[in-house]
C-alpha cells in the first residue's frame, strides 16, 4: 500500500504564511550583476529574448505612439497586439490591433535589466534612443485612443523607472514626469475594477474598453517614490489602491477570488505589498497574504493558477473541470512574473521559506519550460494541464506574454539570493555565483550541482579575509530528511522542511557547504472532492505523462505504479500501467510531445 503520506493535496488551509512580520527588518534584493548564472536553461530563455528585442526595428517599435498621436509613422508594423488599428473588434479576432504599444514599456524595463547583467554598451545606447524617441510622441491623444491607458502608462513607468536605475538615463525622470502630466487626466480617479465601464465616450458594446487594469498600478508608483521621482508617487501609489472591493475584504480573510482576471489581481497583490513596504499598511500585508493562500488552494500542482484567466470560487470544482474544458490552464509568463515578484516581495518580508518552495515551483513547470520568443512576435502564452495537452504558441503575435518573458528571463538572478544584516538567504538552487562585499570583505558563493535532477547542491566560499556570517539554506517542505554538511561534517538539528537552514560561522576561502534534498516521489490531488486525479511529483518537478497522441485514451495506474517510477535517463522516467510502460518528463522535456498532467487513478 501506497503511504497516506505520498498522497496530498494543494494547500486547502486558508491561513497566511508567515505572519509574524513585526520588527523584522526587510530582506533586499542583490543587484542584477550579482549574480553570475551558470544554468543552460535559465541562460538560453536570457539570450533568446535579449536577442530579439535588441533585433526590433526602433521606427516599428515607436509606430503605434507616433500613429495614435497623429504623427508621422514610418517603418513597418510589427503587427499582432502591437499594431494600431483605429478600426479594431475583438469580437472578430484578438490578433491585429488589441493593444498597440502596450508592451514597448516592458521591453525598455527588460533592456535596462539586461544592461545591468551584462553591461553590453549596444543595449544602454538602444535604451536611451527609445526612451528619447518615444519621449518625442507624448501626447494626449495616444491615451484617448487606447484601450489600456493605465495598462500602458503603468508599463511605461517602469521601463524608464528602470532606465533610470540601471542604464543612468539622466533624462528618464524627466521624460517620466511628462509622461505622468499627460496620462493623468486620461485615467480614472481611482482604482477601477476590471469590466466595470467608466469611460463613457467610448462604445458600451464594446466589452474591451472595460478591461483595463488601473488597479495594478500602485506598485510601481510606489517604487517611482522609492527611486526619487518624487512625493507625488507616493500619493498617487495610495489613491489607486484597490481597497473597498479587492484589498479590505482580503485583509478580512474574505475570500472574494470568484470571477476576476487572474494575472491583472493576483499582480494587484504586488501593489498591497508594496503598501506595506513603502507606506507601512499592515492591512495591506494582510491581504496579500491571506489571498496568496487563497491562491493556492485552487491551483494546480505545478503551481499555476486562473483557468481561462479566472479566478475561481473557493471549494469549487473549476480547476478539475478545466483538465477536459479548456487548454487555456495558466497564463504563463504573465502570471509567472506576478507570482515571482509577489512571492519576492513576501518572502523578504515574512522570511518564509515555502514562498520560496512556490516560486520554484512555478519556475520548473511552467516558466522555465516557455517556448522561445520568436522574431515574427510568436510567442508562448498558455501552459496546457488538459488531459489532452500539448504546448503551443499563441495564435495571437506580440501578446502580452512578449512583455513579461523577457523580463522574467532577467529576474531569476534576483530570485535566486536575498540579503539580511550580515547573512544571505540562497533561496533557488540553480548553478550560480554570488559576488558582494560584507564589512569590507569581498566574497564569493558558487553554487554547483545538477538540482532538481540530482538530489544535492554545493557552494563554495571564496573571501578576501575571514567574514563572520550566516547563510540560510531553503529547505523545502516537501524535504524530510534533508542534510546538510559544513567542509564534509553533517550538522545536526538545522535542515528543518519549509524553513530556513541557518549556518553561523567564520567563512574563509574554500569552505564548503553540501545540501542534500531527497527527491521522493509524491502523489499530488487536483482537489479534495477528485482524490482518483493526482499529479506525479519528484521534488519540485512535476513529471507529465507522455502520449502517444493527443487525444489518445488517458493510461490507467495504480498509486503504487506511479510512486514506483523508475528514472531511465537523465531527465526521463518511466511508470508501468495496464497499457504498458509510459514514459514520464518535467515540462522543459516535453518539446512538441503530447501529453496530461494529471492522471486519473
Amino acid at each position: 500500500m501506497a503511504s497516506v503520506a505520498a498522497v496530498t493535496g494543494r494547500l486547502r488551509s486558508l491561513k497566511a504564511w508567515g505572519a509574524e512580520t513585526s520588527g523584522t527588518p526587510l530582506l533586499s534584493e542583490f543587484g542584477y550583476g550579482d549574480v553570475l548564472m551558470a544554468s543552460d536553461p535559465h541562460e538560453a530563455q536570457l539570450m533568446n529574448t535579449h536577442a530579439v528585442l535588441m533585433a526590433l526595428s526602433e521606427d516599428s517599435l515607436l509606430k503605434p505612439f507616433r500613429q495614435m498621436s497623429g504623427m508621422p509613422a514610418p517603418g513597418e508594423d510589427l503587427g499582432g497586439w502591437y499594431t494600431y488599428d483605429p478600426d479594431y473588434d475583438y469580437r472578430k479576432g484578438f490578433d491585429k490591433g488589441f493593444a498597440p504599444g502596450c508592451t514597448f514599456g516592458q521591453w525598455v524595463s527588460a533592456l535596462a535589466r539586461a544592461y545591468a547583467i551584462n553591461g553590453d554598451e549596444a543595449t544602454r545606447q538602444k535604451v536611451l534612443r527609445l526612451n528619447r524617441l518615444y519621449a518625442q510622441t507624448i501626447t494626449a491623444d495616444f491615451y484617448v485612443r487606447n484601450r489600456f491607458p493605465a495598462y500602458t502608462y503603468d508599463k511605461l513607468l517602469l521601463g524608464l523607472l528602470d532606465s533610470h536605475t540601471y542604464v543612468k538615463d539622466p533624462q528618464a525622470l524627466a521624460i517620466l514626469e511628462q509622461t505622468t502630466n499627460t496620462a493623468l487626466p486620461h485615467l480614472p480617479g481611482h482604482a477601477v475594477e476590471h469590466d466595470v465601464r467608466w469611460r463613457m465616450d467610448k462604445p458600451a458594446d464594446d466589452a474591451s474598453w472595460t478591461w483595463d487594469e488601473s488597479y495594478t498600478m500602485p506598485e510601481n508608483l510606489f517604487l517611482a517614490y522609492q527611486r526619487g521621482a518624487g512625493h507625488r508617487y507616493y500619493d498617487l501609489g495610495l489613491q489607486y489602491l484597490d481597497d473597498k472591493t479587492w484589498f479590505d475584504p482580503l485583509s478580512r480573510n474574505e475570500n472574494v477570488l470568484k470571477g476576476r482576471h487572474a494575472y491583472s489581481y493576483v499582480n494587484s497583490l504586488c501593489s498591497a505589498m508594496m503598501a506595506y513596504m513603502v507606506a507601512g499598511s499592515e492591512k495591506h500585508l494582510h491581504a496579500a497574504q491571506n489571498a496568496f493562500a487563497m491562491l493556492q488552494a485552487q491551483s494546480y500542482a505545478t503551481g499555476g493558477w486562473g483557468p481561462d484567466e479566472m479566478l475561481r470560487a473557493p471549494g469549487s470544482s473549476d480547476v478539475y473541470n478545466s483538465l477536459t474544458n479548456t487548454h487555456h490552464s495558466f497564463e504563463t509568463p504573465c502570471g509567472s512574473y506576478a507570482h515571482f515578484k509577489l512571492t519576492r516581495y513576501l518572502l523578504r518580508v515574512t522570511r518564509d521559506a515555502r514562498y520560496g518552495d512556490s516560486m520554484e515551483c512555478v519556475m520548473y513547470n511552467t516558466v522555465l519550460g516557455a517556448k522561445p520568443l520568436q522574431n515574427d512576435g510568436e510567442n508562448f502564452y498558455y501552459s496546457d494541464y488538459n488531459f489532452d495537452a500539448k504546448r503551443v504558441y499563441k495564435e495571437a503575435r506580440w501578446a502580452c506574454c512578449s512583455g513579461t518573458l523577457p523580463q522574467v528571463a532577467t529576474d531569476y538572478r534576483i530570485n535566486t539570493y536575498f540579503r539580511g544584516p550580515q547573512s544571505v538567504y540562497v533561496n533557488l538552487y540553480i548553478p550560480s555565483t554570488l559576488r558582494w562585499t560584507e564589512g569590507g570583505v569581498t566574497l564569493l558563493l558558487t553554487q554547483e550541482g545538477d538540482y532538481p535532477f540530482e538530489d544535492h547542491a554545493t557552494f563554495t566560499v571564496t573571501s578576501s579575509a575571514p567574514a563572520d556570517l550566516t547563510l540560510h539554506f531553503r529547505i523545502p517542505a516537501w524535504a524530510p530528511g534533508a542534510s546538510i554538511y559544513v567542509n564534509g561534517k553533517r550538522q545536526s538539528g538545522l535542515a528543518m522542511p519549509g524553513q530556513f537552514a541557518a549556518i553561523r560561522r567564520e567563512w574563509s576561502t574554500g569552505d564548503r557547504v553540501e545540501l542534500e534534498l531527497p527527491l521522493q516521489m509524491r502523489l499530488e490531488t487536483i482537489d479534495a472532492q477528485h482524490a482518483d486525479t493526482v499529479a506525479l511529483l519528484r521534488g519540485p518537478l512535476v513529471l507529465m505523462a507522455v502520449k502517444q497522441q493527443q487525444d489518445s485514451p488517458l493510461p490507467k495506474f495504480t498509486r503504487e505504479q506511479l510512486l514506483a517510477a523508475q528514472r531511465i535517463s537523465e531527465r526521463q522516467w518511466q511508470v508501468n500501467s495496464a497499457n504498458g510502460p509510459v514514459t514520464m518528463l518535467p515540462f522543459t522535456s516535453l518539446g512538441e510531445q503530447p501529453y496530461t498532467t494529471y492522471v486519473r487513478l
